[in-house]
């Protein structure tokens, strides 16, 4: 997988390649070459492509994987403080922890805005039941709370609903 080590040396060379394009057409302008308004749009297309591996060069790719986590989907983000994951029936309140961890700091960036009063990012973990033919009720199995803040040193507040995990249908073997 890219790096963003790998795409801050895709941008060089790619500035190098701007910077020719830049020269070749300023000297297409002053020797009148036929080809110079092609170069002006060869110059700028490897502008848009210089920024946006700089841009790739900043943000990193990978996600968090913590040991023990469960898949999950997300089902709700608002963008801003509040986020909603669904994971599996079978989850233990172990598991339940590692993915709200994992969820919570794979959903963090610093584009979220947080009220002043609450400046945390609050991810929910839900699963669905069906206690009867026809009928699907949600479940909130637990969430987490982290600032919006930091990424690095924030205090997170993890809360499992254990009596909730009462209503989840038991395995059978």
């Amino acid at each position: 997988m890219l790096t963003t080590a790998n795409f801050l040396q895709y941008t060089q060379w790619s500035g190098i390649a701007t910077l020719v394009f830049a020269a070749l057409t300023f000297l297409a302008f002053i020797l009148k070459w036929g080809i110079r308004f092609r170069l002006v749009g060869t110059t700028g297309f490897m502008l848009v492509v210089t920024a946006g591996l700089f841009g790739l060069s900043i943000v990193p790719l990978s996600r968090t994987v913590i040991p023990g986590a469960a898949r999950y989907t997300l089902v709700y983000d608002n963008g801003s403080t509040q986020a909603v994951i669904a994971t599996s029936p079978q989850i233990t309140p172990t598991q339940l922890e590692a993915t709200l961890r994992q969820a919570s700091s794979n959903l963090f960036s610093y584009g979220r805005s947080g009220s002043r009063e609450d400046g945390n990012l609050t991810v929910r973990a839900r699963t669905i039941i069906h206690p009867e033919t026809g009928i699907s009720v949600p479940v909130y199995l637990g969430e987490i709370k982290r600032s919006l803040v930091s990424h690095q040193n924030s205090p997170v507040t993890v809360k499992i609903y254990t009596d909730n995990f009462a209503k989840l249908p038991k395995p059978t073997a």
